[in-house]
């Protein structure tokens, strides 16, 4: 949806202090000190991969790089280049300089080039992201949110005297630059946590983390003799299962019924690597003793009350955590079903979600509320319920996740699913059950380890944000550098600025350059 209200509405309401400024500056329009150019509605049939100029799209320009090339037809006048100030005009309005590379710029960017004479580029970076910030929390957010060239050319920016637009940026600098290199090795540390995780997860699963245990003690059973007596329960279970049938409907169970059994889908062994010894390869489907899955229900976009009941969103499930605040409210009640309630211990796997969260699972905790599962979210019942943490160990892991993103269906860019029986067939290595215990104790251990590193690292990110907005709120205040009153007045600037505006206003409009063809 789109912005409503006036910018001097939003300076008004301002609580965070990033939109003040000194009592002896003055306010000018963004459109008075700097030209907008919107991107250009390129044709999505000329887009790929690899081929053609890269074109900058909204989700390019916190990065300023692009992984999307245009090879159709082009104007000049649409390519960026390196230290090009740029707005996302969708979603969150973020802002950023673009990278090395020229581009095209794409529709729903725009991009900022102040005057100079009369603004300083970097200043306008640094006080733009508080406005934007404050337009996009005050856009309504039922739909896409949705910003225009008319409302940025209306934002009332700050107006120091030019040369204290100077002092005041080579002060941020200074101030700015110690602090941007720590939250810059803080960023690094979290990214090697995430890799770190991943490799104890890795160890696991391939036998590397109980390498030592292994060497220093005999199991008790083997992955094979696990994996015997699981099947032989899951026989049981479908047998008992048939017989209940059979009894309910008055029947007598014919002939040779047993042989209907569904066998389990087999690992496909070929190229697989060597696991170590008393290891054996399994699939999902010699574990399974069911999966339960939800429908679609007519619902409220809101979470259920204590005496409602909801049902599951896509992203009540991600990695590592269950969330039923992400649930809908059930608004017909002959389609509740109590036996689809989510219950504590529930092993919840996401069927259908982007390619980062497709197979996103979790054993559900902390359930409070009566949420039902959707039709994207499945319950997989195990055989045996000691090998939901080995299970969802696997998922996590990168053989998880590779078997996960190869088996599910659906577009790169939308969302990805993964049916029944593709989930079936992803291979689990299978030890036995107490090097699965030990190997849960080693990757807990490690893994809370790596939670506390992380906490720390998100704390200090915290207050360097806190930091970063209290260095800017003296800045966009003017305590930041001392008033120079051999400076020429804002005033004086202000009125220039509008001078040379009318001037601009008179000439001929210009001409637009021809089109190239892409190379």
């Amino acid at each position: 949806m789109a912005f409503t209200m006036s910018i001097a509405e939003v300076i008004a309401a301002d609580t965070t202090g990033l939109l003040s400024k000194h009592s002896t500056w003055e306010r000018v329009p963004l459109a008075q000190v700097a030209e907008i150019l919107n991107g250009a509605p390129f044709d999505s049939a000329f887009f790929n991969n690899s081929e053609g100029m890269p074109l900058a799209r909204i989700r390019d320009v916190l990065t300023g790089d692009t992984s999307t090339y245009y090879t159709g037809p082009y104007e000049e006048t649409y390519l960026i280049r390196h230290g090009d100030l740029l707005i996302g005009m969708d979603g969150d309005f973020h802002s950023g300089f673009w990278g090395v590379r020229t581009a095209l710029l794409n529709q729903r960017v725009c991009k900022i080039t102040p005057i100079e004479r009369h603004y300083d580029k970097k200043l306008l970076s640094l006080v733009l992201p508080g406005y934007l910030a404050a337009i996009n929390a005050n856009t309504p957010s039922v739909t896409v949110k949705h910003l225009s060239s008319k409302t940025i050319g209306e934002i009332e920016l700050p107006l120091p005297p030019r040369a204290e637009q100077t002092r005041i940026v080579s002060k941020l600098e200074e101030l700015l630059s110690d602090l941007d290199a720590g939250v810059a090795e803080l960023k690094a540390a979290q990214r090697k946590l995430v890799q770190y995780r991943q490799s104890l997860l890795k160890a696991a699963v391939e036998g590397a983390l109980t390498a030592d245990w292994r060497m220093q003690n005999t199991p008790a059973e083997t992955g094979s003799q696990l994996l015997d007596r699981i099947l032989t329960e899951r026989r049981a279970r479908w047998e008992a299962k048939q017989l209940a049938k059979f009894k309910e409907q008055g029947k007598i169970p014919p002939k040779d019924w047993q042989k209907k059994y569904p066998e389990p889908i087999q690992p496909d062994t070929t190229d697989l690597p060597q696991l170590p010894e008393g290891w054996v390869w399994a699939t999902i489907d010699h574990l399974l003793a069911d999966i339960e899955t939800g429908t679609s229900f007519k619902c409220e976009e809101r979470p259920p009350y204590s005496d409602e009941v909801g049902v599951l969103k896509v992203s009540a499930v991600s990695w590592g955590e269950y969330n039923e605040e992400e649930s809908k409210t059930c608004q017909d009640e002959s389609m509740i079903r109590p036996e689809l309630f989510v219950n504590v211990g529930d092993f919840l796997f996401s069927r259908a979600n982007t390619i980062e969260l497709v197979g996103a699972c979790v054993i559900a905790q902390n359930v409070t509320k009566r949420v039902m599962l959707s039709d994207k979210i499945l319950r997989l019942v195990l055989v045996n319920k000691e090998l939901k943490v080995w299970l969802l160990t696997l998922l996590r892991s990168e053989l998880g996740r590779k078997q996960i993103e190869m088996l599910a269906s659906g577009n790169q860019e939308s969302m990805r699913n993964i049916g029944q029986e593709r989930l079936r067939q992803i291979l689990v290595p299978l030890p036995g059950p107490n090097e699965i215990e030990q190997a849960s104790l080693l990757l807990s251990a490690n893994i809370e380890a790596a939670h506390l590193q992380e906490t720390t690292i998100k704390l200090s990110l915290k207050q360097s944000t806190a930091q970063r907005k209290n260095i800017l709120r003296a800045a966009f205040a003017g305590q930041l550098v001392q008033q120079d009153r051999n400076d020429e007045p804002a005033s004086i600037l202000l009125e220039r600025i509008r001078d040379e505006q009318e001037e601009r206003a008179k000439q001929p409009t210009r001409v637009k350059s021809r089109k190239k063809e892409s190379a």
